[in-house]
């Protein structure tokens, strides 16, 4: 099947003609005649995303997550993350058992990011703190055979984290520090352990000081780590962004954070149980602090083009540097071989198109 586009981004760079897609790969890129509409990138890939149109991952069932997959195709979304906060534990036995039965249209679903328990009060966030606990092998254990988990963040400063690394990267699962009071001495020790990314850069961590750099100076020097940012113009300043972008090169990735009031408009929402309050484009608890976003990916890529950076490059925080994070060689790209998961963008960069796995999942 040809897509009758103009163009493909591929590997960040511009080929003229047509894309092609058979058997759910892509099959060809360059070829002739081009085609009249758009530009063919990768799909996007969040990693990071707690809920959509309502629905808090925490309690979603197959319907819930059939809806968010359809949502998220419209912002040009082919993979993601669904997310889970601080939760008491049996609650992230009863998600990650429903997860593990649901099949979906629409954005194909990457497995479970938990986003805690083992996480450090005393940089909660939106998390409650009193569910959070230290890291427990045994409960760890327990958590993978329940359900798909493929990524976890935990604080490596906790009694056991720097064992629970090696036992998760044993397990494949891909290791983020985040919700963390850790210095640089104890996040490097964690990296070096194989912890891969830092949840959410600046945020609900040890803050960046010339003496005591944290968790974020220790990431962002390193080659081997990957950053993760919430560009939606609440949570970072353009100059964290930059700098952190700058930095990180193509370790930077795109994460949207989004909640159940993502796509929604003004008013209150839950997340895990806790009420958020959605006003002119910021989410909050009752005493103000953030609670996740209603970020899109496609938004999110627009705003880092608007900040100054070249478009190939906010694509790729988008698409090939999530699927790196991850290691989905699968994922992330348009050359022949690779999933037929394209995004089609107009000369604004607004999604006009998306397939997943070679079939139409939304068009305007």
């Amino acid at each position: 099947m040809r897509l009758g586009v103009n163009a493909a981004l591929v590997h960040g760079r511009i080929v003229e003609g047509d894309v092609a897609v058979e058997g759910g790969l892509i099959e060809g890129v360059g070829l002739s005649p081009a085609g009249r509409i758009g530009l063919a990138v990768p799909g996007f890939i969040d990693v990071h995303i707690n809920g959509f149109d309502g629905v808090d991952f925490t309690t979603a069932d197959a319907g819930d997550y059939t809806r968010v997959a359809g949502c998220l195709a419209s912002t040009g979304v082919t993979a993601f993350q669904p997310t889970l906060i601080t939760l008491p534990v049996p609650d992230y036995f009863g998600a990650l058992g429903r997860l593990r039965s649901t099949s979906t249209p629409g954005a194909r679903i990457l497995g479970m990011h938990l986003e805690g328990p083992f996480l450090s009060p005393i940089r909660s966030g939106a998390h409650d703190p009193r569910n959070m606990l230290d890291p427990d092998p045994e409960l760890t254990r327990r958590l993978l055979d329940a359900g798909p988990v493929t990524c976890m963040t935990i604080a490596p400063e906790l009694p056991g984290a720097l064992d629970l690394i090696e036992l998760l990267v044993a397990e494949g699962v891909t290791v983020a520090l985040g919700h963390t009071d850790a210095d640089a001495q104890t996040a490097n020790a964690a990296f070096d352990r194989g912890a891969r990314s830092v949840t959410h850069i600046f945020g609900a961590q040890r803050p960046w000081r010339h003496r005591d750099p944290g968790i974020s100076g220790a990431a962002l020097v390193r080659d081997d780590v990957f950053i993760t940012a919430i560009v939606d113009g609440v949570h970072l300043a353009p100059e964290a962004v930059k700098l952190a972008a700058n930095a990180a090169g193509e370790r930077f990735v795109l994460v949207t954070d989004a909640i159940s009031a993502a796509g929604r408009p003004d008013g209150h929402y839950l997340l895990a149980g806790r009420t958020v309050l959605l006003d002119h484009g910021a989410c909050r608890l009752e005493n103000g602090t953030l609670a996740g976003s209603v970020l899109t990916m496609d938004q999110a890529v627009r705003n880092m083009i608007d900040l100054g950076f070249d478009p190939a490059r906010a694509i790729a925080a988008a698409t090939s540097a999530p699927a790196a994070l991850l290691r989905r060689p699968d994922l992330g790209n348009l050359e022949p071989g690779a999933a037929a998961d394209v995004c089609v963008l107009d000369d604004s960069y607004h999604v006009i198109r998306t397939i997943v796995a070679g079939m139409e999942s939304f068009a305007l």
